[in-house]
């Protein structure tokens, strides 16, 4: 009798699921693994200088004061820098204007001398035409805060469409004001608070007009001048 192998029994149970080991199941799309097989190796730690390392670790103090630095910078040139008054009034040069009347017009021009720094020229106008009136309108902002202008023409005088009609709005006679030895005609506009003085001269007529007060305006009718004519 010859000795056999033994050999282990071949049995055709099937292995159950608690035997066989586990596989992973995969959720990754085909699309996430092309992607994840092109992504880059990763990168190593960055290396910088000790200085930069320290600016990047100073914390708030360090920021503060550069905060504080760039305050003070902008404050010093907002300080030096030059800033326009909004508020102030804007002012005219009129002597160009005067300077062309007195040449053209065929009557004495007035104008205003001596008037005090607070009487603010605002508004020049010269109108005419070749052989009609001319005139000049001379606008002044008061030291009262008002309104008073200087109306001049040789324009005729009188009737609804006249003008001292129009330049007074149609006031209504007020009584009359000596001012440096001459009378003139005072009218008042109640609607529009506007006051005039009105002197009729011998082919010009003035009327000085406004918001401002009688007395104001006697100011500026009081520095009215003649002016002679150049002769060059």
């Amino acid at each position: 009798m010859s000795e056999g192998r033994e050999t282990a029994p071949v049995t055709n149970d099937p292995v159950t699921s608690a035997d066989a080991p586990e596989s992973p199941v995969s959720t990754v799309s085909p699309e996430q693994e092309e992607q994840a097989s092109q992504a880059p190796a990763g990168e190593g730690p960055i290396v910088v200088s000790p200085s930069v390392y320290r600016r990047l670790t100073s914390g708030f103090p360090g920021f503060a004061m550069a905060m504080l630095s760039c305050l003070v910078i902008v404050g010093f040139v907002l300080l030096v820098t030059p800033r326009r008054n909004q508020n102030a009034t804007p002012q005219v040069d009129y002597r160009g204007d005067l300077n062309g009347l007195v040449a053209t017009a065929p009557f004495t021009v007035q104008a205003p001398q001596g008037l005090g720094p607070k009487w603010y020229p605002t508004s020049s106008r010269l109108t005419g035409r070749a052989n009609g009136p001319v005139g000049w309108h001379l606008g002044f902002y008061t030291p009262d805060k008002q309104y008073a202008a200087l109306e001049e023409s040789n324009e005729g005088p009188d009737g609804s469409a006249g003008f001292v009609s129009r330049m007074t709005s149609q006031g209504k006679p007020d009584g009359s004001l000596q001012v440096a030895g001459a009378t003139w005609d005072r009218t008042f506009r109640k609607d529009k608070h506007q006051r005039s003085l009105v002197r009729r001269l011998p082919g010009v007529t003035l009327v000085v007009t406004g918001t401002a007060s009688y007395e104001e305006l006697a100011m500026l009718a009081g520095s009215l001048k003649p002016q002679p004519k150049s002769h060059s």
